[in-house]
Formats: C-alpha cells, structure tokens, sequence
C-alpha cells in the first residue's frame, strides 16, 4: 500500500464517520421532532378528554335535576284540572244559601252534585282513570267477590251487584269494585 492510499482512507473514514454522524443526528432531531409532536397531540388529547368528561358529569348532573323536578310537578296538571270540580262543588253549595222552598233547594242542591260529579268523572277520564264496568264479566284482577248469591237472572260466575265502583289507571287496577257474584 501506498503512503497516498493509508493517507486517504483514513480521511474516507473520517468522512464516511461525519456522513453517518449527520445521519444520526437528522434522524435523532426528527424522532425528538416526531415525540415532540405526539407529546403535544397527548396533551391535547387529555384536554379534550378532560372537557368531554366535564360535560359529561354536567349534563348528567342536569338531567337528574330535570328528572326530580319532573317528578316532583307530575301531578301539576291533574290539580290544574281538578280545580273546576272545586269550583263546582262551591257553586253547589252556595246555590243552597239564599232562601228558598226545600223541595226548590234540594232540586238545586242535586242538580249540583250531579254536575260535579260528571266533572270529576270528566277529568279524571282526561287523566286515563276510568271506572271498572258494571257489565263486565267477573275477573279477579278489577273485581273483588265480597258474597256469592243464588240469581236466576244471571250465569254462574257473573255479577249481580256492583256494592263499590272500581277504577283503573290505564289498563291498571288502582282500586278493584267490590261486587256480589252469581253461584
């Protein structure tokens, strides 16, 4: 080997060495560059989630509100609407304070129970409470058989008297009619 071929290899190392250096070292600034981006998409990331999570609880925390306070005011029309029954209950009542012929005061006197009676059956069939018919066959769910009697007028198994009227709310029993059953 030439004195000129130990000198250049060297120099080929040396700038071979500097190639590979400046190779690392661009390829090292771009994973920094790269970590610092995904560094900075985390953190972003996290503040997202931190709003999200915020909103959430928020709107949970409302929609309990809503929903007591819904519970709470749900029967705000029903009493909206029984204050007419009320209204005709004192109608009825004064109606009977002026001085008048008893059989006069007494036609008035029912005349005003009857409307008031139909005004509250009127509003609570608005509100989906109905009465548990006379008619229907006997069916332990709306009625309950207090007596059993003999009837020739009616089967076996059916009503004969109806002693207390029965409500539903919807197709739910709130209060089941107390009748008398045929043998």
């Amino acid at each position: 080997m030439s004195k000129e071929e130990t000198e250049t290899e060297p120099q080929e190392i040396q700038e071979e060495t500097e190639v590979i250096n400046e190779e690392a070292e661009a390829e090292a600034e771009a994973v920094e560059n790269e970590f610092d981006l995904l560094q900075n998409e985390l953190a972003a990331l996290k503040d997202k989630y931190a709003r999200v999570h915020a909103d959430f609880d928020n709107i949970k925390k409302r929609l309990e509100r809503e929903k007591y306070t819904a519970v709470e005011y749900a029967n705000e029309k029903f009493a909206k609407d029984m204050i007419p029954v009320l209204d005709a209950l004192d109608g009825a009542m004064k109606s009977v304070e002026g001085e008048a012929d008893k059989a006069e005061l007494f036609d008035k006197l029912k005349e005003g129970i009857e409307l008031t009676h139909k005004s509250f059956l009127t509003q609570l069939e608005k509100h989906g409470v109905t009465l548990v018919s006379h008619d229907e066959p006997f069916d332990p769910n709306i009625h309950n058989a207090i007596q059993t009697m003999d009837s020739e007028e009616v089967e076996s198994g059916q009503i004969v008297q109806t002693f207390q009227t029965g409500y539903k709310y919807k197709s739910r029993p709130l209060r089941e009619a107390m009748v008398i059953v045929a043998n």
